[in-house]
């Protein structure tokens, strides 16, 4: 069976080039023939709200990647469209995230399966974005009725299908555990990489920092004078895509100046392990969501997770178990952290954390493609 993914890889960095390049190398494994149709444009740069698109690592091994899609030139997508439609794949595999790419993503959709035989699936990362603008639920619509079947990896991005389509097949599927950022490491190894202090216990924020994470709302819980007390520090590992001096001040008006690390940039793949490793537990406190890779990259170093009550976040984290699961409330993060710290719930956590990780397996989901893909 061939497979083409088209969308986000290498040369490009970041959570979306991660996913693709790790589930080709999947269906590889499992001895299909994959190969990635990325871009040669995928943000004019006037729409970028990070400093580079590109990736400052080497390129993956062992995968076929085409840079070939303009996301905003229609004579392009017209030709990548008739260079599926004539190679005819099995499947074209497309990860929609955002209504911006729709109409690229739709026009190369709807000409590649012109030839009967290609199956256009979607794995929906969200079918409305975090952050809303006018037209985007024209745009979602449009790149909708090109698909022949979707792979949400939340039950609120299921749902959240049901109003544009409610006819086609449709799976859910977790996001599987992200492993291919290297293997576990000790805490010293880690903390040594990072500089930091090990007599310190550490919290940590990573990723992209854009108002929906909660950056905002974790500062304020961390104001709680009970953490002075705890020998704690937040580690913050990320580029700003909306403004900076706001949590610089808060962090000044909240007396937090010697109480968080600020690590201001994009978190190359080969360095993500040492702060997941050198962190006693990842906090998520979005206010709005669908999934996280953060989530699953935790799962990989088995590291205990707070997420709050929003999007799919509460499906992966069982509370209690791996983490917690609270109200996207300052007071409810801080009451979490807190217990977690005084009543030392790494270990049980850890323990939990092994097992529950299982059940996120890549294999999981190229078999949900597939199955979806036949249906």
């Amino acid at each position: 069976m061939k497979i083409v993914l088209l969308g986000t890889s290498y040369p490009y960095r970041g959570g979306l080039a991660s996913f693709n390049e790790r589930l080709v190398r999947q269906f590889q494994d499992e001895g299909f023939d994959a190969e990635i149709f990325t871009f040669t444009v995928q943000y004019p740069s006037l729409l970028f709200p990070g400093k580079t698109q590109y990736s400052t690592e080497p390129a993956p091994d062992n995968l076929r990647i085409t840079r070939c899609v303009n996301s905003v030139n229609p004579f392009n997508w017209i030709k990548v469209g008739r260079k599926l439609m004539k190679s005819a794949p099995d499947i074209v595999i497309i990860k929609f995230w955002i209504p911006l790419m729709a109409p690229c993503f739709g026009t190369i959709a709807r000409i590649a399966k012109r030839n009967k035989k290609t199956k256009i699936v979607s794995i929906l990362d969200n079918i409305v974005p975090h952050e809303k603008r006018w037209g985007d639920k024209l745009l979602a619509k449009y790149f909708v009725k090109s698909v022949d079947a979707f792979v949400a990896m939340s039950k609120s991005v299921k749902d959240d299908l049901a109003a544009f389509d409610t006819v086609k097949p449709r799976l859910l599927m977790p996001h599987p555990v992200f492993d291919n950022f290297g293997s576990k490491i000790d805490r010293k190894t880690a903390l040594s990489f990072l500089k930091l202090d090990e007599n310190q216990r550490y919290m940590l924020f990573f990723g992209i920092i854009r108002d929906y994470k909660g950056l905002d709302l974790l500062l304020q819980a961390f104001s709680d004078e009970r953490f002075k007390c705890l020998n704690v520090k937040l580690i913050v590992a990320g580029e700003f895509y909306n403004d900076e001096e706001c949590y610089r001040k808060m962090e000044q008006d909240l007396n937090l100046k010697d109480r968080i690390i600020w690590f201001d940039k994009f978190i190359p793949d080969s360095e993500v392990r040492y702060f997941f490793n050198a962190a006693d537990i990842i906090v998520q406190p979005y206010k709005s969501a669908t999934q996280s890779g953060v989530t699953q990259i935790g799962y990989h170093f088995e590291r205990p997770m707070l997420v709050t009550d929003v999007g799919g976040l509460k499906e992966i984290i069982p509370d209690g178990k791996v983490g917690y699961v609270v109200k996207p409330q300052a007071d409810s993060i801080a009451e979490a952290l807190l217990d977690f710290f005084t009543h030392d719930r790494m270990k049980e956590f850890e323990d939990n954390l092994k097992e529950e990780k299982k059940k996120y397996s890549w294999a999981n989901m190229t078999h949900g493609i597939i199955e979806v893909a036949r249906k």
